[in-house]
C-alpha cells in the first residue's frame, strides 16, 4: 500500500531518517519542522497520514493533534503521535485530543508499517463510502440520515471469565456503553452484534485470540465491526500481524483504563459513521440509480460517480481506470430464442462481472448491453489485467436459458486510463477502443490512446 505521509519533527536528522525508512516501503513522504508549517502542508496538501513529532518549537504535537482535528479540511487525516517519553498521561493526551496512536521512540519499524497499513485501508474504505454518498446527494435524491445514538455494545472476550469481569469493572466508569462479556464460540453466533470487540491475544492458547478475530471478520454479521485486540506483556510481537489481521487497535496489558475507554470511542465514532453511510448508501440510493434487470448501478448514477472518482485521481495524482464492455452478438440472442433468454444472458453477465469486481469499484449498464466499469487508485497494468479476467469470466462456460438449453457469450471491452484528462474523455478512449475490440475480432481487449 502506498501514500503520501507527512512528517513533522523540528530535527532535520530526524525527518530524513523517517523519510528513509518510509521511502523504502515505498511511501512518498512531505516534510515540515513545526507545528504551523504542518498545520498549513496539511491543509494545502491533504497528506494520507502524519507521523506527528510531540515535541515541537512553537507548539508541541497534541495542541497541533487538537487543531487538525477542529478543521474540517485535515479532521479525517490519520495522525501518529511520535514522543522519546511514554508518559502515560501524555498518551492519555494525545488519544483525548484525537491521535490515532502513541508511538514511543526508537520506534519499530514493523509496527509502525502495520499501523499505517490498518489506518490508511480504514481511510479508504471511509473515503469510497463518503464519495458514493456524495454521488447521492449530487443526484438530489440522498436525505440526511439521523446519526446513530444511545450507548454502543461492546464485547469484552477474555482468556477467563474473571478476566472479562476484571476489565469490566475496571473500564465501566468510564465508558459509557453497553458491556457484555461472550463466551468466544457465543461471540461468532450470539444473538447480538457488538459494534466493537475487545480481544485477548492469548485466549485458550497462544494466538487464538488472533484466530477469533479472522473468523469474526469472515461472517456478515459481524464483517464490519471494529476489533481492539489486547496483548499479553511481553508480547509486542504480535502487534504487526494483529493489525495486518484486521485489528482496528492494540492496548497492552495491563491497560489503564482511561487508555482503553478513549480508544474504544474512536472505534465507537468509526463504526457509526461508516454504518451511517452504509445506510445512506442502502436506503437512499436503492431505487433512484439502479437498473431494476441486474440490480447494477445505471448511467444516472454511473457518470456522476465517474466523475467524482475522476476529480479524486486529479486531486490525489494517482490514476484511475474506465472500461466499456458490451456483449458481443447480443441481438442475435433476442433474434434467436427471445427476449427473456437476452434478459437471461444481461443477468448472468452482470453476475460474473461483480463476483470479478472489488467492493470499491463501479459497475453499472449504462445501455441495452453495455456496461461500465471504473477501478479508482489502478494503473495500467492493473487495469489490464482486471479487463482480461473480465472477458475470460464471462467466455469461461455457456449461459443457461429459461427455456432450456445454453448459449456461449463473449464481451468486448475498450480500456482507458484517467491520471487528468477530464472524465469525459477517458469515457471517449475507451468507447473508441471498444469500437476497435468490436472491428478487430470481439472478445478482447483494446487500449485507449491515452493507455496505450
Amino acid at each position: 500500500m502506498t501514500g503520501r505521509l507527512l512528517i513533522v519533527d523540528d530535527s532535520a536528522t530526524n525527518r530524513i531518517e523517517l523519510k528513509s525508512r518510509l521511502a523504502a516501503a515505498f511511501y512518498a513522504t512531505l516534510q515540515a519542522d513545526s507545528g504551523l508549517a504542518a498545520l498549513r502542508v496539511a491543509r494545502e496538501e491533504a497528506p494520507d497520514a502524519i507521523l506527528l513529532d510531540l515535541d515541537l518549537p512553537d507548539i508541541d504535537g497534541i495542541s497541533v493533534c487538537r487543531q487538525l482535528r477542529a478543521d474540517p479540511m485535515t479532521r479525517t487525516i490519520p495522525v501518529l503521535l511520535l514522543t522519546e517519553n511514554g508518559n502515560p498521561e501524555a498518551r492519555l493526551a494525545a488519544l483525548a485530543a484525537g491521535a490515532d496512536d502513541f508511538l514511543t521512540k526508537p520506534i519499530d519499524d514493523q509496527l509502525l508499517l502495520a499501523r499505517l497499513r490498518s489506518l490508511l485501508r480504514a481511510r479508504e474504505t471511509e473515503a469510497e463510502l463518503s464519495l458514493r454518498e456524495v454521488t447521492g446527494r449530487t443526484l438530489g435524491f440522498a436525505e440526511e440520515t439521523p446519526s446513530f445514538g444511545g450507548p454502543a455494545l461492546v464485547a469484552l472476550i477474555a482468556a477467563t471469565p474473571q478476566q472479562a469481569i476484571d476489565w469490566r469493572n475496571a473500564v465501566a466508569p468510564v465508558l459509557p456503553h453497553r458491556l457484555i462479556m461472550p463466551h468466544p464460540e457465543v461471540a461468532l453466533a450470539g444473538p447480538e452484534t457488538p459494534d466493537v470487540f475487545v480481544i485477548f491475544a492469548d485466549l485458550r492458547m497462544p494466538g487464538d485470540g488472533l484466530r477469533l478475530m479472522s473468523e469474526l471478520r469472515a461472517r456478515p454479521s459481524t464483517r464490519h465491526a471494529e476489533m481492539c485486540i489486547v496483548l499479553p506483556p511481553g508480547r509486542r510481537d504480535l502487534a504487526a500481524m494483529a493489525l495486518d489481521l484486521g485489528a482496528n487497535d492494540l492496548v497492552i496489558a495491563p491497560f489503564d483504563p482511561r487508555e482503553l475507554a478513549l480508544r474504544l470511542e474512536t472505534l465507537v465514532r468509526r463504526k457509526r459513521l461508516a454504518d451511517r453511510l452504509r445506510a445512506s448508501l442502502r436506503d437512499n440510493m436503492r431505487l433512484s440509480v439502479r437498473d431494476p434487470l441486474t440490480g447494477l448501478h445505471n448511467r444516472r448514477y454511473a457518470m456522476p460517480h465517474l466523475g467524482h472518482i475522476a476529480a479524486r485521481a486529479t486531486q490525489s495524482g494517482r490514476s484511475f481506470a474506465a472500461m466499456l464492455l458490451d456483449i458481443d452478438r447480443f441481438k442475435s440472442v433476442n433474434d434467436r430464442f427471445s427476449h427473456a433468454a437476452g434478459d437471461a444472458v444481461l443477468v448472468e453477465v452482470a453476475r460474473r462481472l461483480a463476483d470479478n469486481l472489488r467492493a470499491v469499484d463501479l459497475l453499472a449498464r449504462i445501455g441495452g448491453e453495455e456496461f461500465l466499469v471504473v477501478l479508482p487508485d489502478t494503473d495500467l497494468s492493473e487495469a489490464r489485467a482486471a479487463a482480461e479476467r473480465l472477458c475470460r469470466v464471462v467466455e469461461m462456460r455457456p449461459i443457461a436459458l429459461p427455456g432450456g438449453g445454453a448459449v456461449p457469450i463473449t464481451v468486448s471491452i475498450g480500456l482507458a486510463i484517467g491520471n487528468g484528462p477530464p472524465a469525459q474523455e477517458v469515457l471517449n478512449q475507451a468507447d473508441l477502443a471498444l469500437m476497435q475490440a468490436k472491428a478487430e475480432g470481439r472478445n478482447q481487449v483494446m487500449m485507449g490512446m491515452n493507455a496505450a
